[in-house]
């Protein structure tokens, strides 16, 4: 039985190459996008997709800003980064934001190929070098943000992100078109669930996770 995939790369050859990878093991639904905005349109006209690899460096992405949008909407969607870097500290934020795996671009066909069996048999998957103890946190703090990242709404995570940026609440309500004290509700969901004091610690911290690798 075929699982439908969507390949998120803006490489077409590299694109070619996971679906001979995965063919295999998922069968032929396979889609394609190249840009973060068209990943979004696809996963929304295609609710059927269960896998995702996603190329953190594509068109509309900012370091882990992608990702971190993508498991937001859809944290049904196993979501499999692919990556020319593959620092232990690099896969130790995509792994704490909610991915199911990580495979570098260097990888040989036929270990993606295994790497996508174990992902579907409900495994995290990760290159060998960062299979001991390369991960471990270099603060908790940061690594309970992350998993709380995960109980946001879509608005809500939005929100986080305009905070981030530095913007005032009538700003966002502005971007937004809704009213401020709606903002307001927002922002103090924000902070109740990532279990942060104020909105600036809350803004670091996201930054620092998604920040430019």
């Amino acid at each position: 039985m075929s699982t439908p995939v969507l390949i998120a790369d803006d490489h077409p050859l590299f694109r070619a190459a996971m679906k001979q990878a995965v063919c295999g093991v998922v069968g032929e639904a396979i889609l394609e996008s190249s840009t973060l905005a068209e990943t979004l349109d696809t996963l929304a006209a295609n609710p059927e997709v269960e896998l995702l690899f996603l190329d953190l460096n594509m068109p509309g992405t900012t370091g882990l800003n992608g990702l971190g949008e993508l498991l937001n909407r859809y944290p049904d969607i196993l979501t499999v980064v692919v990556s020319a870097q593959d620092e232990p500290a690099l896969i130790r934020r995509v792994m704490d934001i909610g991915a199911c795996g990580f495979i570098p671009k260097s990888t040989p066909l036929d270990e993606i190929t295994s790497a996508v069996e174990k992902i579907m048999q409900g495994e995290n998957w990760l290159p060998e070098h960062v299979q001991n103890d390369t991960l471990q946190p270099e603060a908790v703090e940061q690594t309970r943000f992350a998993h709380n990242l995960a109980q946001l709404t879509p608005h809500q995570y939005t929100v986080l992100k305009m905070l981030a940026a530095g913007l005032l609440n009538k700003q966002i309500a502005f971007e937004l078109s809704i009213s401020e004290s709606t903002v307001k509700q927002h922002v103090s969901a924000v902070l109740r669930k990532l279990q942060v004091v104020n909105r600036t610690q809350a803004g670091v911290l996201f930054n620092q996770l998604v920040a430019e690798h």
